[in-house]
C-alpha cells in the first residue's frame, strides 16, 4: 500500500503543529469547546490530529494525559483489530464457524442458527440473536461465560439480523484467547499498542480470566487517538503496517446498513455498522463507547478527535464536531491569529468545573455519623470527621471504604465499589453558606459522586453523578448517634 499523502509537505512523523499550519481555524476548536460547555456536556480530555499530527489537545484538571480512561464500547474496535491480526497471521477466517472454535463448550442441543453462525457474523453484530445477551453472561457469574453464549437462543438466521451485541464482542476477545493462549490485551500489545506507543493500558477481565471484549478497556486519551491514526492510515504507522489495509478497509465499510434508527437519515447511529464500528454522517466513521468516549475518523478531512468524557448526549458531542471542526477544515494552511494563542492558554488551562470553595478554609473540627436510607449501593452508614484541614468520610456497608480528604486540594486514593477497586481522586472545602462539600472522582471510570453536608444537623446527601445513573439519583444518609 503507499502510503498516505501529506498536504504541503509535511512529515507525518512531526507532533505538536498549530491548527492553522494544517488548514484549521483555531476559533473553531475555541468554539466547539464553548459548544460543548454550553451544553454541559462534561469532557474529561481530547487530542485532534490533522495530517498525521496533533494540532490540539488538553485534560479538565485533575484529568491528565498519563491517566488511563476507561473507554467502554469503544473497546470492541480493538477485539476487532485483534481478531484482524489472527486473520494476517493465518490463524483464523472470518468464515469460521463458532461452533468449531468452542466444541468443548457446546450446549448438548446445537441448533441450526447457531450452527451456522460464523466468525464474521460476531463482528458485524449478527449473531442472530434477537436481543443483545451480555445480561446473560453477566448472570453466570464465575461460571463460563463462552459456554453461557453458546447456550443463548438464536432466533434469527446469523447474517440477516441486526442487534447491537456486547456479547458477540466478548466472544471475539474470547476467541483470541482460545487460539493463542494469550488473553486479548496480551496478545495485542507487541503486535499494535507497543508500536502506537500505548502505556498503562488494561482491559478488565471476567472471573474466567478473559479480557470483556465489548468493554473493560483503560487507554489514555492520546492513545486513542493513536489507534485512529492507524485506522486513517489503513493499519500503517510510521511506515510500518501493522494492520493489513484490506482488514481495516472492513472494519469500516458498511457491513450493516442502515443502523439502528433506519428511519433517521440525520442519526450518526443509522448510517451503518462494520466490524465493531460505526459509520458516521459526512463519509466518517467511530469507535465510541459509553458516556462519551469517541475515536472520531473524518477520512476526507484528514483528521482524527480522540475524547473521553462523561456526558449523556453522544449525538450532541458529534454534532458539534460536524459543526465546528469538519465544518471549518480548509485545504490550504492559514494565517496564525489571535485564536492561535488563545486555544494554547484555554487547553492548557482547562478544569473540570467543580463547586467553589472557601480558601483558606476555615478551621473547623466536626464528627458527625449518618445512617443511610435503603439504597443499591449496599451502603448503610457513614462517618463524617474533619480536624483541622484533613478528613475522613467512613462508608460501611457491604463494603467499608474510608475516603481521605484535605480540603481545597485533590488527593489520590483507591475506593471499593461495584465489585471491584477504583481510582478516586478527592476535593473536599467548605462553602461560603456553610454547606462542606466533596467531589469524588472515580476518574478512570468517568463517573463522580457529589457529596453535601449543609449544617451540623443536617443530613448527609451522596448525589451519583455517573451519566448511566441519570438524573436525581442521590442516596440520603439521616444524622445519628450510632458510632458516637
Amino acid at each position: 500500500m503507499q502510503a498516505r499523502p501529506v498536504p504541503w509537505g509535511v512529515p507525518v512523523s512531526w507532533e505538536l503543529s498549530s491548527p492553522e499550519s494544517l488548514g484549521l481555524p483555531s476559533g473553531a476548536v475555541l468554539a466547539w469547546l464553548d459548544a460543548l460547555a454550553a451544553d454541559g456536556l462534561e469532557l474529561h480530555g481530547f487530542t485532534l490530529r490533522r495530517a498525521g499530527r496533533v494540532v490540539a489537545g488538553g485534560h479538565w484538571f485533575p484529568y491528565g494525559p498519563e491517566r488511563v480512561h476507561h473507554v467502554y464500547s469503544l473497546s470492541k474496535a480493538f477485539a476487532a483489530a485483534g481478531v484482524g491480526l489472527l486473520v494476517q497471521e493465518g490463524r483464523l477466517s472470518v468464515g469460521d464457524r463458532v461452533v468449531d472454535l468452542f466444541p468443548d463448550a457446546l450446549p448438548p442441543v446445537v441448533g441450526e442458527h447457531m450452527r451456522a453462525m460464523r466468525v464474521e457474523d460476531l463482528l458485524t453484530m449478527r449473531t442472530g440473536h434477537a436481543a443483545d445477551v451480555t445480561d446473560a453472561l453477566v448472570a453466570a457469574g464465575d461460571g463460563d461465560w463462552v459456554t453461557a453464549f453458546l447456550a443463548q437462543p438464536v432466533e434469527f438466521t446469523p447474517g440477516t439480523y441486526f442487534v447491537y451485541n456486547s456479547g458477540a464482542s466478548f466472544l471475539l476477545s474470547a476467541l483470541v484467547q482460545r487460539v493463542t493462549g494469550e488473553t486479548l490485551l496480551e496478545f495485542l500489545t507487541p503486535r499494535l499498542l507497543e508500536p502506537l506507543g500505548f502505556r498503562g493500558s488494561r482491559w478488565v477481565s471476567n472471573a474466567g480470566g478473559v479480557n470483556l471484549g465489548g468493554w473493560g478497556l483503560h487507554l489514555r486519551t492520546g492513545d486513542v487517538a493513536r489507534f485512529g491514526q492507524l485506522l486513517l492510515d489503513r493499519g500503517e504507522w510510521e511506515g510500518r503496517t501493522l494492520l493489513e489495509a484490506a482488514w481495516v478497509d472492513a472494519m469500516t465499510a458498511t457491513h450493516v446498513p442502515p443502523g439502528t434508527n433506519p428511519d433517521d437519515g440525520n442519526s450518526d447511529w443509522a448510517q451503518g455498522y462494520g466490524y465493531q464500528v460505526w459509520r458516521c454522517r459526512h463519509g466518517a466513521y467511530r469507535a465510541d463507547g459509553a458516556f462519551g468516549q469517541f475515536c472520531v475518523v473524518l477520512p476526507q478531512q484528514d483528521m482524527v478527535l480522540a475524547v473521553t468524557a462523561g456526558v449523556r448526549d453522544m449525538g450532541r458531542v458529534l454534532d458539534h464536531t460536524w459543526t465546528h471542526l469538519l465544518g471549518n477544515a480548509q485545504e490550504s494552511p492559514l494565517p496564525p491569529g489571535a485564536d492561535t494563542e488563545a486555544l494554547r492558554v484555554r487547553c492548557a488551562g482547562l478544569t473540570l468545573d467543580v463547586p467553589e470553595i472557601l480558601d483558606p478554609p476555615p478551621l473547623r473540627d466536626v464528627q458527625a455519623h449518618f445512617t443511610f436510607d435503603p439504597n443499591d449501593e449496599g451502603w448503610e452508614s457513614a462517618t463524617l470527621t474533619v480536624t483541622g484541614e484533613r478528613g475522613t468520610l467512613v462508608i460501611n456497608g457491604k463494603t467499608s471504604n474510608t475516603v481521605r480528604f484535605t480540603l481545597n486540594a485533590w488527593e489520590e486514593q483507591t475506593l471499593g465499589t461495584w465489585g471491584t477497586t477504583v481510582a478516586l481522586t478527592v476535593r473536599a472545602g467548605w462553602q461560603a453558606d456553610g454547606t462542606l462539600a466533596l467531589t469524588l472522582l472515580l476518574i478512570e471510570d468517568g463517573a463522580r459522586w457529589e457529596v453535601r453536608w449543609p449544617a451540623p444537623d443536617a443530613s448527609l446527601s451522596v448525589g451519583l453523578c455517573a451519566p448511566h445513573y441519570g438524573e436525581g439519583h442521590t442516596l440520603s444518609a439521616r444524622p445519628s448517634t450510632l458510632g458516637a
